[in-house]
């Protein structure tokens, strides 16, 4: 009898009240204050000014560019100045230092992006003697200055018999390029597990197939990204063409010749020559823009 009451006062014992957690705040995400959308705008303004400067100059006379008066709306403007750059009336012609850059940059771009992947490849998913000594040296190359290399550089293209030859400069600039290019494809391909291809295998394919079909387009934003880097490096480089080029010159070589020392620079001519080389670029960016991004953030969070 007074283990049935035992129980039924257990039983009936009065259940505990729930305690109120205190409500959720919704989360802020995606709706940015005012001051962080006027400071965004103010980037974004003082960002491209520059670039709509100079592609309203290169549409202007010079006697306009050079007034007090700034112009900021081309109505006075027509398209002379870019008749003269490509009918050839600068001090050397645009289409041949054209050629010249889009021949380096493709043999850049191509090589370097071969070479890397399977440097980055066997270094990931192989284990090799040497392998974490191979992996310190591509750091440290990275850290030597190209300015501290150019006579070594020099030398060693005259003695090849390379000078002023769109081979000796391609070569050189994939060599500076392929170190990031390795190092960057590396994240890649260590985060592509490699029970992926093993999985396909068994399924029936050979390894080079399981490779091409599964592995490769998972890459595929890394060698987008690792290229538009290696495309940026060889059009935009200077110094080390100003060096080894000498009638064969490259489009930042052709734009500094614009600019006259013994008369009257021809301001507009400039700007539309500036206008001219950078259009490419403005090209391959819009084109591979989203892979681009999420190959440079998976890069970074892989490996």
């Amino acid at each position: 009898m007074s283990t049935a009451a035992a129980s039924t006062r257990t039983v009936a014992a009065p259940v505990p009240a729930l305690v109120r957690r205190p409500p959720l705040r919704r989360s802020r995400r995606g709706r940015p204050s005012p001051l962080h959308v006027v400071a965004a705008v103010v980037v974004f303004c003082c960002s491209i000014f520059p670039v709509y400067w100079m592609v309203n100059s290169s549409f202007l006379p010079t006697n306009v560019i050079r007034s007090d008066t700034p112009t900021f709306l081309p109505f006075e403007g027509s398209f002379e100045n870019y008749r003269k750059i490509v009918a050839g009336e600068t001090n050397f012609a645009f289409l041949p230092a054209l050629r010249v850059s889009l021949a380096v940059t493709a043999i850049v771009v191509v090589g370097a992006l071969i070479f890397g992947f399977l440097a980055a490849l066997a270094a990931t998913r192989f284990r090799w003697r040497g392998r974490k000594g191979f992996i310190v040296a591509i750091l440290a190359v990275q850290m030597i200055p190209g300015e501290a290399m150019i006579i070594s550089l020099y030398a060693m293209l005259r003695d090849w018999n390379l000078l002023d030859q769109v081979i000796g400069l391609a070569l050189v600039y994939t060599a500076s390029v392929i170190p990031f290019t390795i190092w960057t494809l590396r994240g890649f391909v260590a985060g592509i597990p490699a029970e992926l291809e093993e999985a396909a295998q068994i399924d029936g394919c050979t390894k080079l197939g399981a490779f091409t079909r599964v592995t490769f387009p998972l890459i595929a934003p890394g060698l987008i990204s690792t290229g538009v880097f290696g495309f940026i490096q060889a059009w935009n480089e200077f110094v080390l063409a100003l060096v080894v080029m000498e009638g064969n010159k490259t489009l930042p070589i052709w734009l500094r010749a614009l600019q006259e020392a013994t008369k009257g620079t021809d301001w507009g001519v400039v700007m539309a020559g500036s206008t001219l080389v950078s259009i490419p670029v403005v090209i391959i960016f819009l084109f591979v823009q989203g892979r681009m991004t999420s190959g440079m953030v998976s890069g970074a969070v892989k490996g």
